[in-house]
């Protein structure tokens, strides 16, 4: 039988409650959380613009002495590349070194670094005996011990960097109080999805750390492409209080110097002092570095970090919500769809200047496609990094 007059009102002012309870509940989280969100990029989009392309006079003569700190474990295919880039570096010989730090390697990373004339090898398992938790910071600070230089410049083993790759960090620590340079990062290829996608992750991160190092509003730097004052690493008693973490050698560092000497931490923005990393192969390889990259999230003594951190977390899950809800109550598919339109808009206007400083404009058509990734990876790695464990390195860490 089919419903009577009366029935039928019944049935259309139920369904027009719950979708009037939807579409309120959408606007107040949107407010508390896009709102917050879409202004905090536009002012990333703000201060990316302020920070002004690096230049440097052809009469500058470096004189600043610095220390290539290059941890390393099993990197045996991919030092050569590194060391190799590096003997290629436009920059007085006689005003740096370079210190590979081997990891309890494996394989033939030490042989193959050691054909290397002026490469000064030194192995971690010559000074530690007891199993700890943070190896590379271990190797870090036996680097440091070692160095002669007056600044510290780390790299990693699957990095190649380019030949102006000092004389840019001697130019911004000769024209000014310097304890600390973040510089950029890119992925070397992008001839797979999960190399694309990461990729688009990964200038996303690098166009923040440019602009919040840039307005002094966080610390946020990567590993890879770092330098700082010896002096200053030891006046803040290096990793000491937070060696316990297994990651954060980079930003954990560099927000005890910026405590410390908030004037003198810089970011080198030109392309030309772009390192190049190695993107992981493999799914699986790219939800355990970001799940360790999570992990850390609550540790920063840096609270504005963590607290940009949660937005995006909090955004991400309600998005997943939004999905999840869609398959019991269909009208919910138009909010995500808003939604994603409303996030995806304001993202690519921040990225647009970034991907053209890196060159990769061109991956911006695939980031409307990479959205639903993205928000189901952000999720899962900021679920297992607070409460699960990860293998970095072929070790487990809780």
């Amino acid at each position: 039988m089919g419903l009577n007059h009366s029935e039928f009102l019944d049935k259309l002012s139920f369904y027009t409650q719950h979708c009037y309870f939807a579409v309120m509940l959408w606007l107040l989280l949107t407010f508390l959380l896009f709102v917050p969100y879409a202004v905090l990029l536009l002012f990333y989009r703000y201060w990316w613009s302020k920070q002004t392309l690096l230049q440097i006079p052809d009469t500058f003569q470096p004189t600043t002495t610095f220390s290539i700190l290059i941890p390393a474990r099993n990197e045996e295919k991919n030092i050569k590349d590194c060391l190799k880039s590096i003997q290629q570096l436009n920059y007085p010989s006689h005003l740096f070194e370079v210190i590979l730090i081997d990891d309890f390697s494996e394989d033939g990373t030490v042989t193959a670094a050691k054909q290397f004339t002026g490469v000064k090898v030194v192995e971690l398992k010559e000074v530690l005996k007891e199993k700890i938790n943070s190896y590379k910071k271990k190797a870090i600070e036996l680097g440091v011990e070692k160095a002669t230089g007056n600044f510290i410049v780390t790299t990693d083993a699957d990095c190649v960097v380019p030949a102006s790759w000092l004389r840019n960090f001697s130019f911004i620590i000769q024209q000014q109080a310097t304890v600390f340079v973040a510089a950029p990062v890119a992925m070397k290829e992008e001839n797979s999805f999960i190399k694309l996608f990461q990729s688009l992750d990964f200038l996303t991160l690098q166009g923040i750390t440019a602009a919040s190092v840039g307005a002094g509003f966080h610390s946020m730097c990567n590993g890879a492409n770092l330098c700082y004052s010896k002096e200053a690493f030891y006046n803040v008693n290096g990793f000491k209080d937070v060696d316990h973490i297994a990651s954060g050698d980079d930003m954990m560092l560099m927000h005890k110097l910026y405590n410390q000497f908030p004037t003198q931490v810089h970011y080198c923005k030109t392309a030309d002092s772009i390192v190049l990393t190695n993107p992981v192969e493999t799914i699986a390889a790219f939800f355990r570095q970001r799940i360790r990259w999570a992990s850390k999230a609550d540790q920063y003594n840096d609270k504005r970090i963590f607290w940009v951190l949660l937005l995006v977390y909090l955004l991400n899950v309600f998005l997943l919500v939004l999905f999840i809800g869609g398959i019991f109550n269909s009208s919910l598919w138009i909010l995500l769809a808003g939604s994603l339109l409303l996030k995806t808009i304001v993202e690519l206007i921040f990225l647009m200047p970034v991907a053209t400083f890196f060159g990769k404009a061109n991956l911006l058509l695939w980031f409307p496609l990479a959205q639903p990734f993205h928000i189901l990876y952000t999720v899962i790695a900021g679920w297992l990094g607070k409460f699960g464990s990860y293998e970095w390195k072929g070790r487990m860490v809780k």
